[in-house]
């Protein structure tokens, strides 16, 4: 799926340039929820794509924002601090609190 810019729809380079700048993932009863942030030099402002793998049933993406810089900074900081945000099973006090 090609993600873009939730304000000016510029097409985000996800393997390049424009690869997501967080990334967390959690695991609940069998789904997995994978939160990726990408920032977008031209506008400022973040956008948020939300996958979620179900264990049963399909899969779902959505994509939120825009995200203005200063809330999307606080949320990139506050991923940046887990050990080991994809790791899904993670159990760190920042994936408690962003999910």
């Amino acid at each position: 799926m090609k993600v873009t810019c939730s304000k000016c729809g510029r097409e985000f380079d996800c393997q390049g340039a424009d690869s997501p700048v967080a990334v967390i993932a959690q695991e609940v009863m069998g789904d997995e929820y994978i939160e990726s942030f990408f920032f977008c030099q031209a506008c400022g402002v973040y956008t948020q794509e939300s996958y979620h793998d179900r264990f049963l049933g399909e899969d779902s993406v959505a994509i939120h924002g825009p995200i203005d810089k200063t809330r999307g900074d606080e949320l990139v900081e506050l991923i940046r601090q887990c050990p080991d945000p994809t790791n899904k099973k993670c159990k760190c006090p920042i994936h408690q609190k962003h999910f």
